[in-house]
This record gives C-alpha cells, sequence and structure tokens, in this order.
C-alpha cells in the first residue's frame, strides 16, 4: 500500500507538468539538462554505494562530519587517528582484527569517496537552482517540486548517517533495514528528479493512452520499487551467498512453508529470515516480469511511442532479471552485482519516463 501511494504521489504531483510548461519548453530546456545531469549523478551513487557495501567499506568511517568529513585524513597522525575510531567497533574487533594501515585506507577510501559524492549532488543541485530562481527562469510551482527533492537529499544524507551508526554498535554490519530504507529513498528520489526532467519537455507526438495502460504503468511503478527495496534486504542479510541456485532453490521450486515462516512473529521472516527475504526478491522478479510482457502486450495496441517504451522496458527487465541470475549463481562477484545495481536504476528511470508521458497521453 505504501508504494502503490508512492506511485500515486510522484504520478499525480510531483510528475504534473508544471503551467507553462509546453510553452516555455525551450527555456527550460537548461533546467531539464541540469536535471538529467542530477539524475545520472544519483545513479552514479547507487552503483558507488553498491561497492562500498561489496567491499564491506561502509563503517570505516565512524563518523558523520558533514562540513570537516569533506576533507580525507591528512598526514599519518591523521590516518592514524581514524583507524583507532575503527578499530574500537565490533566489526574490526570481530571481522578484521589485524588489519594494517593500508587495508584500512582501502575501505576508507571507498566510503569517503561516497559521502564525498552525496555532498557534491548537493551542490550540483543547489547552485543551479538558486541560479535559475535568481533568474526567474522557473515558476513557483516547479520551484516548490525542486526544493521538495532538496528536502529529499537532505534527508537521505540524514537517513545514510542512521544506516552506517546501527552498524557501529553491537554488529558487525549495517541493520538491512536502514540499508533497504537508505536504498529504496535513494531511488524516489532518482525517479523524482528523473519525472520532473521529463514533464518540462513537450511530448513530440500525442496519441490517447487507456486509463487501463496507464494503470498498468502505475503497478509497473510500484512493483519496481518493492523489488528494490526487496534487494536491499538481501544484500543487507547476503542473502544472495545463501542458495546459490536457480531455478530451484533449496532443491525447491517453492521453499516448504515451515522454513518460509519459521521465525516468530511471523512478520519477521520476511525482514529477517534469509530463505524467505530472498524467495521474496525472485517472486517479485517474476512478477515484475510477468508484468512487463502484459505491458508490452497492450502497448502493441496503442503503437507510436508507447510501444517502442514497452519494448524498452521488456528488454531491461529481462537483462535485469540475467544478471540477477548471474549475480546469484556466481556468488555475487562484484562486477556483475554492481551491473545488476546499476540495471535496477535503468529499469526504474524507463518505468518513470513511461509513466510520466502515458499520463500527458504521449
Amino acid at each position: 500500500m505504501a508504494q502503490d501511494h508512492v506511485a500515486t504521489h510522484v504520478s499525480s504531483q510531483a510528475l504534473a507538468v508544471p503551467a507553462g510548461g509546453h510553452r516555455a519548453g525551450d527555456r527550460l530546456r537548461p533546467v531539464r539538462l541540469w536535471l538529467y545531469a542530477v539524475a545520472a549523478l544519483i545513479v552514479l551513487m547507487v552503483v558507488v554505494g553498491g561497492a562500498t557495501r561489496l567491499t564491506e567499506s561502509g563503517l570505516s568511517i565512524t563518523e558523520w562530519k558533514p562540513v570537516a568529513g569533506t576533507l580525507p585524513p591528512l598526514g599519518d597522525a591523521a590516518w592514524q587517528a581514524e583507524f583507532d575510531k575503527y578499530r574500537q567497533i565490533p566489526q574490526y574487533q570481530q571481522i578484521n582484527r589485524g588489519m594494517s594501515l593500508a587495508e584500512f585506507k582501502y575501505i576508507f577510501w571507498w566510503e569517503w569517496g561516497h559521502r564525498l559524492l552525496g555532498r557534491l549532488i548537493g551542490f550540483v543541485f543547489l547552485l543551479p537552482f538558486l541560479f535559475f530562481l535568481w533568474r526567474g527562469v522557473i515558476d513557483r510551482s516547479l520551484g516548490w517540486k525542486l526544493g521538495g527533492l532538496f528536502v529529499l537529499g537532505g534527508l537521505q544524507g540524514a537517513v545514510g548517517w542512521w544506516m552506517v551508526a546501527s552498524g557501529l554498535v553491537n554488529r558487525v554490519d549495517v541493520s538491512q533495514y536502514r540499508l533497504a530504507t537508505h536504498l529504496t529513498l535513494a531511488c524516489v528520489i532518482l525517479a523524482a528528479t528523473v519525472a520532473v526532467a521529463v514533464s518540462l519537455k513537450p511530448a513530440r507526438e500525442k496519441r490517447a493512452s487507456p486509463d487501463w495502460l496507464r494503470g498498468y504503468a502505475r503497478i509497473l511503478f510500484a512493483v519496481v520499487l518493492v523489488q528494490i527495496f526487496l534487494g536491499g534486504l538481501v544484500a543487507g542479510l547476503d542473502a544472495g551467498l545463501t542458495y546459490t541456485t536457480w531455478p530451484l532453490m533449496d532443491g525447491h521450486i517453492v521453499p516448504p512453508i515451515e522454513n518460509l515462516l519459521v521465525q516468530q512473529p511471523v512478520w519477521r521472516n520476511f525482514f529477517e529470515n534469509v530463505l524467505t527475504v530472498q524467495f521474496n526478491h525472485r517472486l517479485f522478479a517474476y512478477v515484475l516480469f510477468a508484468l512487463a510482457v502484459g505491458h508490452w502486450l497492450s502497448a502493441r495496441r496503442v503503437g507510436g511511442a508507447v510501444r517502442r517504451r514497452a519494448n524498452f522496458i521488456l528488454a531491461l527487465v529481462a537483462a535485469q532479471a540475467t544478471l540477477g541470475i548471474l549475480t546469484l549463481i556466481h556468488q555475487v562477484p562484484i562486477d556483475i552485482a554492481l551491473a545488476h545495481q546499476f540495471g535496477a536504476t535503468l529499469v526504474l528511470i524507463a518505468v518513470t519516463v513511461n509513466l510520466v508521458r502515458l499520463r500527458e497521453g504521449a
């Protein structure tokens, strides 16, 4: 229900074409290009975040210093001080005890780069936003939407630290709940950014599409977001390293219900049982692929740009499913796993563009 609400809200409000957007299409071209650049940086941020997790680097910086943390350690004493802080947390004491300073620097640079990229996105968003406001390029309606995106970006930074903080005491990794929340919020921001950008460009081709096809697009959008959240749970639990066969899982297409729901209360299985979490991610992959096929068949009746977008979405979903299977059976190699994470952002962008254009009758 929550994801359906997000899809409805994004499609009906954040994705709406601003007043005068069609008349001012050329004038808003710099705004569109800027938002596309921001979206590209968010995609990069998601991929770098995945690399940070896969290299187990996310806990290497144990403090949140939004301003002072912009600079890395300068000099041997500063590096040693950072290393000493890391040696106080459970991850070092239980997993990485005996790590050298050179090994620590490797994981530190991944996390520092991830945080620096987040700060860079903030500046790349804020400075042009203020410039466009000053020049009167964007109207009040668009200004509120863009301001909302900036607030969401700030919230994402806080959620990122909330996630890291969960792994500094009594754990050797971050909470899967918080990791999935952090990833999903990043993707919501990505979708909203792309949606606003797309809505600022008038469609070249108008073609009436039935209400049910727009409903299909909303369902696709919602299922993609749910699947991304489930992928975050899989990542947080390292569930992709446990059952590494396909299509069978632990010898079954559908694991026995007593194994899927072994924990009490039952709801905990959906977030903490490795078998159930991975099975749900597989199940939603099948659902998403079926929806993409159904959307493709439906769009063929309409033709034009609608059909072309449906072709592209189906191809992306099929490629993403293939990457997911390869990630699983090869036990999460970093290159394939990052390609899978990158693929998720491409699928999300494609279904977002499709949703916006269908709402505009294009």
